[in-house]
């Protein structure tokens, strides 16, 4: 990526930094991205080459991907459309088993010559690194599925929707924006189709179509020598462009005029909300340090989630595999073993969940072929599990991998990648109002900001978007200047309050890195919103 581009892409948000994972592959006009893919009949016999090849040489299992991945990002800034992207990357990826060692190797060229030379260079690299190996790969056993296929269940495919459609969509939502106080916005639209088939030495052979959409923007009001920006409340799901079609949406009303969404989402309502909030940031006063019970919505809540239990319960994290990509995990084995952590309160029950419709992280076989489940991670507060694949489980005295490996292309080799994480609801009715009624000093964050966390996932720091005070079951008013501090244990014993099912939203992450080198993957965190009691709040002193 040329500086140039990058200094423009990172103005759209922390998760835009990471865009050379949607931009991945050739640029390709519009009307490309519509151009059918490969028969099924023809992936099979490519696939077959690699396989067979691999058992040739001696190879013990094999298995091949083959990945077409559609990309498009559609930019504005107020009245300007600053650039249209469209990308295609197409190839086949083989992992092979030989002596007892792990081998990958991938090309472009998807002729039955290149994938043989592809898949005899995976095997000399498995026969290479087995020299070094001190124990051999054991795979947890799996079922073979034959010729099976999944698809994300949309209603409406971006590809075929207009980018004029698309333009207008993101100029409106900036006019709107403008037009209620904003000095400044952005907006883009991020779509991809992953077109990803699957074959293995065991018999599976699975075809999956996977969509993924995330509308974002930035809006900045200035005044009185300040500036404030309110990012977009929407999360990057995994369905259709229906997802921009905001009548369908359930509209949940939170504190001082709030609009939060589930099942679609409205842009240009949100952008004309969220320029009147920016504007009221600037006079909004900073708050006072201290002791706060936090009402926490989901569109925050999910990045503490992703941070603070997705990440150190990664089987390799806490195994100390993953230690120079943002360190390891302090849920360590003796803790699992010991089958009385307390990761956290008795109401917390986290799951990690691979078929979530809507989810980003949603498919109905994993990038080695396992079907997808759904698993406990925390139940009544108890660590209870991890997230592991096939070469594994065995390390976790278990003998079924979770179905959670993914590889962000067919150029990449597959890992172990976090699921879907989730707070369940309560059980009990209670809503947001419910919540706020109950709090005497409290306060409300909406939306993500800001955050930092140690090397083991332990001791953190989180900021949101939005801040109200409340007082003796009240708002009182917008805060600025906060983030709150706390320890992953600590924080999850105090949650002592979580809203019901009718309050259960999504957040999601497009770009969650990961290894070495570096992969990037998408996933949602769900949950209703929580209170947790008597959490240190700080004042970060920012006047701007």
């Amino acid at each position: 990526m040329k500086r140039r581009n990058f200094v423009q892409l990172a103005g759209m948000g922390a998760g835009a930094v990471m865009m050379p994972s949607l931009l991945m592959g050739n640029n390709i006009p519009t009307e490309a991205l519509l151009e059918p893919g490969m028969d099924i009949l023809m992936k099979k016999q490519m696939a077959d080459v690699a396989l067979n090849t691999a058992k040739s040489l001696g190879a013990s299992y094999a298995d091949a991907r083959i990945g077409r991945y559609l990309n498009q990002f559609v930019r504005t800034r107020e009245d300007k459309v600053q650039g249209v992207v469209n990308t295609e990357s197409f190839g086949i990826g083989v992992r092979v088993i030989a002596n007892g060692t792990w081998g990958f190797a991938s090309t472009n060229d998807v002729s039955p010559d290149g994938i043989k030379k592809a898949t005899e260079q995976a095997v000399a690299i498995a026969k290479a690194n087995s020299k070094f190996q001190t124990e051999p790969v054991v795979l947890a056993p799996e079922a073979s599925y034959g010729e099976v296929s999944w698809k994300t269940p949309i209603k409406k495919d971006f590809k075929e929707v207009p980018v004029s459609e698309k333009v207008d969509l993101l100029l409106t939502a900036n006019a709107a924006a403008q037009s209620s106080g904003a000095n400044f916005v952005n907006s883009a639209l991020f779509m991809v189709n992953e077109q990803k088939y699957f074959a293995s030495t065991e018999g599976s052979y699975i075809d999956q179509d996977v969509h993924r959409i995330w509308p974002t923007f930035g809006v900045t009001a200035v005044g009185g020598g300040k500036f404030k920006t309110r990012q977009a409340m929407s999360a990057p799901m995994g369905m259709g462009y229906e997802y921009l079609d905001g009548l369908a949406s359930e509209k949940l009303e939170g504190p001082e005029g709030l609009k939060l969404y589930r099942g679609s989402y409205d842009m240009v309502e949100d952008a004309t909300t969220a320029a009147k909030q920016a504007r009221e940031m600037l006079t909004a006063k900073s708050v006072d340090a201290g002791k706060y019970d936090l009402v926490l919505e989901p569109n925050h809540l999910g990045l503490t989630i992703h941070e603070s239990v997705g990440h150190p319960t990664e089987l390799d994290r806490v195994l100390g595999y993953e230690a120079n990509y943002a360190g390891t995990s302090f849920a360590t084995i003796d803790k699992w073993k010991s089958k009385n952590f307390k990761y956290g309160s008795d109401l917390v029950n986290i799951v990690a969940d691979k078929t979530q419709v809507g989810s980003l992280g949603a498919v109905g076989w994993d990038d080695e072929g396992v079907k997808t489940k759904k698993w406990d991670i925390i139940r009544n507060g108890v660590l209870v599990n991890y997230q592991a694949i096939r070469d594994q489980v065995k390390m976790i005295d278990q003998n079924e991998s979770h179905g959670c490996c993914y590889a962000q292309s067919w150029n990449d080799v597959q890992f172990q990648r976090m699921p879907n994480i989730s707070l369940e609801p309560g059980k009990e009715p209670y809503s947001i109002n419910d919540m706020i009624k109950d709090v005497e000093k409290g306060i409300y964050i909406a939306g993500r900001g800001s955050y930092s966390i140690d090397q083991q996932r332990y001791n953190f720091q989180f900021g949101g978007t939005m801040y109200y005070e409340i007082k003796d079951g009240k708002i009182a008013g917008m805060l600025n200047d906060v983030a709150y501090q706390s320890n992953t244990q600590e924080f999850w014993n105090s949650c002592a309050k979580i809203c019901d099912k009718d309050d259960y939203r999504l957040f999601g992450s497009f770009f969650d890195g990961k290894g070495q080198p570096s992969q990037v993957s998408a996933v949602s965190h769900g949950s209703s919103t929580s209170r947790f009691n008597d959490i240190n709040v700080i004042n970060t002193g920012r006047t701007v």
